[in-house]
């Protein structure tokens, strides 16, 4: 008995130390990070002087006050939707790509490549299909007779969000495609078969058989694709520096600012609070649109 106890008790103590260093990281890194920034959200701080003067929510009436901090958070709207848009194409290859397709390995690798580029690399080489003197785009619409299309890509308030959500598009729906592949191919083919031999035709197979299957891949992939544009910083800072006239800003990009370049931390600690809470209450609905669905 005595034997049997210490042997549990080494075996706990053993689990401790071997949790101790992962806990201790994730303290130091993650939860006191986020802590500090709640702290920090009720300060005025203006990042050098040490001392910090308590706001009180001062700094989230502020934020919700602003009209131009919602308007920057309206453009993250643009790049949800063509995030959604991602996901039904990334699917739709997904599906086309898991059939006795001649080549579809070739097809897998090429639609793959964008997303392992170099994020900086695909804006600087975007910034020069789209460039409105000289890019190809304009080039190949000139060419065509198209002259009246060929604009000013980057420097149109209304078309500039939609560039960079293509651009968006492009280099992650290869991402998703083989997300999707994989689950696809986890399907048992039996059941496949089944609806088959019941007289079911690919479409109805697709939509009464093999989605409900995935559906929690099609969460996932929902839920990464909502996080990734909720919070996208990337390219619009390194090609429109949210230009022109602020029209490309995305809630992010307004944080950056707000803190370095208007040296006002309590406040961009306060938005980037808001900016959680707002991605909490777009994935709880997203949550309970697909548990509808996979009801």
């Amino acid at each position: 008995m005595v034997n049997n106890t210490s042997y549990v008790l080494q075996k706990r103590l053993l689990i401790i130390l071997f949790l101790l260093v992962p806990i201790a990281l994730l303290a130091l890194f993650s939860l006191y990070p986020a802590g500090y920034l709640v702290y920090l959200s009720f300060m005025t701080w203006d990042g050098f002087s040490p001392d910090k003067t308590w706001a009180g929510l001062e700094n989230y009436r502020e934020v919700f006050r602003t009209k131009e901090i919602w308007q920057a958070f309206g453009h993250n709207f643009v790049y949800l939707g063509w995030g959604i848009f991602q996901n039904a194409l990334g699917l739709f290859f997904a599906l086309l790509l898991n059939s006795r397709l001649r080549g579809r390995n070739v097809y897998r690798v090429i639609l793959f490549m964008p997303y392992i580029m170099n994020g900086v690399a695909v804006a600087y080489m975007f910034n020069y299909v789209f460039n409105s003197e000289y890019g190809s785009f304009n080039t190949l619409l000139r060419s065509t007779g198209l002259d009246q299309l060929a604009i000013s890509w980057f420097g149109s308030p209304k078309a500039v969000n939609h560039v960079l959500g293509f651009i968006t598009l492009w280099k992650f729906m290869g991402l998703n495609m083989v997300i999707y592949l994989a689950a696809l191919q986890s399907v048992p083919s039996e059941i496949v078969e089944a609806s088959r031999i019941d007289g079911a035709n690919r479409w109805q197979t697709i939509i009464h058989v093999i989605l409900p299957n995935i559906t929690k891949v099609i969460e996932l992939n929902l839920f990464l694709t909502i996080i990734g544009t909720l919070e996208i910083f990337d390219l619009p800072f390194i090609l429109t520096n949210g230009g022109p006239l602020g029209a490309s800003e995305t809630f992010l990009t307004k944080t950056i600012d707000t803190a370095f370049k208007f040296n006002n931390f309590g406040m961009a600690s306060a938005m980037s609070i808001t900016l959680i809470a707002a991605v909490i209450l777009v994935l709880g609905i997203q949550r309970l649109v697909t548990r509808r669905w996979g009801d």
